[in-house]
């Protein structure tokens, strides 16, 4: 029996583990719970090597292939990775499955449970065949949602220790067909980068603006001047967004003139360039602006995730692997790059690898409280797992026996 038959067999577990991860989200860096679990079940599968521990609580399972027949070691110098995120969002479920969260306030709005459950149903066939002449390292995240934990994990020697040569994740995706895949060469997502602006003015008599600095008009000019960066400094063909998001003003009184406003936003961008240009204006705004009203305004901007990058010959053999385990028609390998981020760019920065999306159905958006992972999708997310390993890590060519010589009559 080969690796995919070993996985058809086990899907209902498989749709039981995630049903068991979805009761029992945890958050950020916190993923004891679901990481003890991870364990558990690679402890089971006989993988040859379980490490914990990596970027604080993520997970490595090691599983090294059999060589032509069982006869021969395979090359073990040669490790693909495989990521699978873990971590929940907080927010309050509305899904209303049977399965939906036990914990108030936290679920999984992401599908990383589905992420995690394809990940060990794959893993478990690989174990039980060992069909391929490598080793897999099986990489379960913490912290995806905001923590970085693939930074974590890269930083705590996630490549050199494992020997990891390329790597590879995948996203659901409501709304596209399940059994459908997409991918592109290049950029896929974008970095996600965020900033805070304090901007101080002198508050006063509401009646009395002239004895005031009022920190509401030179906010409101501000806003509208950060939309500029987009449409009068960038490249009209390179993708920028800044949006802000929120705006606090310290006060609630309707004859007050406030003291300060607090703004919030964020900052999309596929390329570098772009990306630190962006900043700068957004810097040099914030102060300019308020100068001129006689405000002060305080910039504090984070560089968040970076762009999501795809290499080019990776995500190539991605879409070949799409295309063995669901048809040519059911793969779009030139998909439109999303303004979302993603924190497997940074294990993309240490290797080269690509990301893929996969279909979630008609199912509530990602991050909505009604979301859930379609248990439909687990069957094509396993082959996708299963055929990549089998394409990345071929067994070698078998070596025909030498022929004796003739012994002399």
């Amino acid at each position: 029996m080969n690796a995919p038959d070993l996985m058809d067999n086990g899907l209902a577990d498989v749709a039981g583990w995630r049903q068991h991860l979805h009761r029992h989200p945890e958050l950020g860096y916190a993923v004891e719970g679901t990481a003890a679990f991870v364990v558990e079940r690679l402890s089971e599968f006989g993988v040859d090597e379980i490490v914990t521990g990596i970027g604080r609580t993520g997970v490595v399972g090691l599983i090294h292939g059999r060589g032509v027949d069982g006869a021969s070691a395979p090359d073990t110098r040669r490790v693909v990775g495989l990521r699978a995120d873990m971590d929940a969002l907080p927010i309050v479920e509305a899904s209303g499955a049977d399965w939906a969260s036990l914990t108030p306030g936290h679920m999984h709005a992401c599908g990383h449970d589905g992420h995690t459950a394809m990940l060990l149903g794959a893993a478990r066939a690989l174990a039980a065949d060992r069909g391929f002449g490598g080793t897999v390292a099986l990489i379960f995240q913490p912290a995806e949602e905001g923590g970085a934990g693939a930074l974590a994990m890269v930083e705590d020697g996630l490549m050199e220790r494992f020997g990891i040569d390329e790597v590879y994740g995948l996203h659901n995706m409501p709304g596209m067909p399940i059994g459908t895949f997409a991918i592109r060469p290049g950029p896929l997502m974008a970095c996600a980068d965020q900033f805070e602006i304090v901007v101080e003015g002198r508050g006063g008599h509401a009646a009395m603006p002239h004895h005031c600095i009022d920190p509401v008009v030179a906010s409101s000019h501000l806003v509208l001047a950060l939309q500029s960066i987009v449409s009068r400094s960038v490249t009209p063909t390179d993708p920028l967004v800044v949006s802000v998001t929120t705006m606090n003003v310290a006060g609630d009184a309707f004859n007050v003139i406030p003291q300060r406003v607090h703004l919030r936003g964020t900052l999309r961008a596929f390329d570098e360039s772009v990306r630190l240009m962006g900043k700068q204006r957004v810097i040099a705004l914030a102060e300019g602006i308020c100068a001129s009203f006689g405000a002060t305004g305080t910039v504090d901007y984070e560089d968040g995730y970076p762009p999501t990058v795809n290499d080019a010959q990776k995500s190539v053999f991605c879409a070949e692997v799409a295309r063995a385990v669901a048809g040519d028609a059911q793969v779009d390998d030139q998909r439109s790059p999303s303004m979302g981020a993603e924190d497997f760019s940074y294990l993309l920065q240490a290797r080269p690898g690509a990301f893929i999306f996969m279909g979630n159905g008609d199912s509530a958006s990602l991050h909505h409280p009604a979301y859930d992972f379609d248990d439909a999708a687990i069957a094509p997310g396993c082959r996708y797992w299963l055929e990549l390993v089998s394409r990345a890590l071929p067994l070698p060519a078998s070596v025909p026996a030498p022929v004796p010589a003739p012994v002399p009559a």
